[in-house]
């Protein structure tokens, strides 16, 4: 969600003429994250989301993204609808970028998580995981194991100018994690980034869940492993037990994860920990300056994989 992209008013309006929303009152960019140009949009009509796609995001896989969250909000799931056109299409032309415009979403990103917040997201996570079952399309994850590797052979000449010793720190983990990465879990389409800024909450309803542009077929688990290092942990890096209980809690009583699942989630996590500091990593090193983007510290996740290194079994963190 960072603002790579500059929309000229032509632009803009030519863009919102092509829909059925009224005419534009504001336009005012959304600077947080890294990933694509955000934008809010107050019309006549009311309030939107304008993405832009960038970087990481490759175009050919829109059409899965957007077929996505129109296909969860038709089926009751609380995440931005994308709006069509005239025309009826979803992916538009904004600044000779592939771009979409979404409906906002009421709702705010917890300040302070609480146990209350951690088995709501859990009850979400599962029901999305069973109605994305049902959507027709899938994407390979292209940001899995494999691909850990090959961006950190980028990064390992700088690496070691953030901390000194942690390219072979890294190797050392990534090789370990190769050497015995869980197979045959149960799988379907996963989020892929559910961190606190991506989940709105409000009073009486499931939490919404935004930014879709990581969701890919892979192990259900492994989204359950990326939201214990992103909701578990607190400030100091120290894991809450009684937090990940009440995930695992709120996602079990949806839908009750097999023993298969359970064993490897230390595992998960270690891995889930290692893909989002080797992204942050090369972020830390190729974000463009001149941006609104945020770089977001990658050390934050040693803590994180060194803790799940110490886990013998899924009860250390409050289950099975």
């Amino acid at each position: 969600m960072g603002v790579y992209t500059d929309v000229t008013q032509d632009e803009l309006k030519r863009l919102v003429a092509s829909f059925s929303i009224g005419d534009v009152v504001t336009f005012t960019a959304i600077p947080q994250g890294i990933e694509n140009s955000n934008f809010l949009l107050v019309t006549t009509m009311g309030k939107f989301v304008v993405t832009i796609y960038e970087r990481r995001v490759d175009p050919n896989d829109l059409p899965f993204f957007l077929g996505l969250m129109h296909f969860l909000s038709d089926n009751g799931f609380r995440c931005p609808r994308p709006l069509s056109d005239i025309k009826g299409e979803y992916l538009q032309t904004l600044a000779g970028k592939p771009a979409a415009i979404v409906s906002f979403l009421n709702g705010d990103s917890p300040r302070e998580i609480t146990r209350a917040h951690c088995k709501k997201l859990g009850l979400a996570l599962a029901k999305m995981h069973i109605i994305a079952s049902k959507y027709p399309l899938s994407r390979a994850n292209n940001l899995g194991l494999p691909e850990w590797s090959k961006v950190f052979s980028q990064l390992r000449s700088q690496s070691d100018d953030l901390k000194p010793g942690l390219s072979d720190w890294i190797q050392c983990e990534l090789s370990s994690l190769d050497g015995c990465w869980p197979t045959g879990l149960p799988t379907g389409i996963i989020h892929g980034d559910l961190f606190p800024d991506n989940v709105f909450f409000s009073p009486n309803s499931l939490p919404a869940f935004i930014d879709f542009y990581f969701a890919c077929n892979d192990a259900y688990a492994f989204d359950i492993a990326i939201c214990l290092n992103s909701w578990c942990f607190d400030s100091n890096q120290q894991f809450d037990r009684y937090f990940s209980k009440s995930l695992f809690d709120g996602y079990q009583s949806v839908r009750p994860l097999s023993p298969q699942e359970l064993v490897s989630m230390p595992l998960l996590a270690r891995g889930a920990a290692m893909r989002f500091l080797i992204t942050r990593l090369y972020d830390w090193f190729n974000v463009r300056k001149n941006t609104a983007a945020q770089r977001k510290n990658p050390l934050e996740f040693l803590p994180l994989i060194e803790f799940h290194q110490t886990v013998v079994d899924s009860t250390a963190y409050g289950v099975g």
